[in-house]
């Protein structure tokens, strides 16, 4: 993917992540006992065994890759449940190892999947074209012309304060 798209997918990942929090009556408001996530302070990150557990994680996710027919591997609705679980799990593994997510060794982990399953998944990109000059013209003194305008109407105004009591 490139980089655009990229962010693209992490948002609509992001938004169905959090729809699915607030659906499932996940909100503060709601749900008084979820535990709050706890960053791993105490115990430094064990980067062999996090690299060790995102293979796992890895595995899983391509296992279920299997099931989906290749040819829609680019439509995000036909894998988004697949694509959570190994986020989910990736995101946990992480938090137990003692480890920070994302962190670089996950972020690598997960181009390396996306190289892997998503590098076809390019958009065709338009090219985009200035437009004519006629048009580019007016776009232009468009807004210049009301700009002045409307000076000359504040400053013709402020010259007549007999219509403004």
């Amino acid at each position: 993917l490139d980089k655009s798209s990229f962010i693209k997918f992490n948002r609509m990942l992001l938004a169905f992540s959090v729809n699915t929090l607030l659906t499932s009556g996940l909100s503060a408001t709601e749900n008084t006992r979820v535990k709050t996530a706890q960053l791993p302070h105490s115990k430094l990150c064990n980067e062999t065994a996090l690299l060790l557990v995102m293979e796992d994680c890895g595995e899983q996710f391509k296992n279920q890759m299997m099931h989906v027919d290749p040819k829609n591997w680019c439509n995000l609705t036909h894998f988004i449940w697949e694509y959570y679980s190994f986020s989910t799990c990736t995101e946990q593994e992480a938090e137990v190892i003692g480890c920070y997510w994302p962190n670089p060794q996950v972020e690598s982990y997960i181009i390396t999947i996306h190289k892997h399953f998503f590098s076809n998944c390019t958009l065709d990109h338009m090219v985009l074209l200035d437009p004519p000059d006629p048009t580019l013209t007016v776009l232009v003194l468009v807004p210049v012309m009301l700009t002045l305008a409307m000076v000359a109407l504040v400053v013709w105004c402020s010259k007549r304060s007999d219509i403004l009591v």
